[in-house]
């Protein structure tokens, strides 16, 4: 992934836009590996999936709360309009 990543960030990046970024997706990740690993300096992040989906309530509580956290990130964003 490291080398697909700087393949993409010295002939496909355009100008403007952000270096690229990675993300492996696992059934279980242990912190202590990933940081072992530093793959967060090579733009590449781990994310854990879940194989069997939580109780209804537990769902909709993770997803208030994701919308509430992005809500805060973007009215605290230089670029946020006013209508929102």
């Amino acid at each position: 992934m490291e080398l697909y990543l700087r393949w993409l960030q010295k002939h496909d990046r355009e100008p403007d836009e952000l270096p690229p970024i990675g993300i492996i997706l696992c059934a279980g990740k242990k912190q202590e590996q990933i940081e072992l690993l530093e793959l967060d300096r090579s733009g590449i992040h781990v994310a854990e999936y879940l194989t069997v989906l939580p109780p209804k309530e537990v769902l909709q509580s993770k997803l208030h709360g994701a919308i509430a956290s992005a809500r805060r990130r973007l009215s605290a964003s230089p670029n946020s309009s006013e209508e929102e």
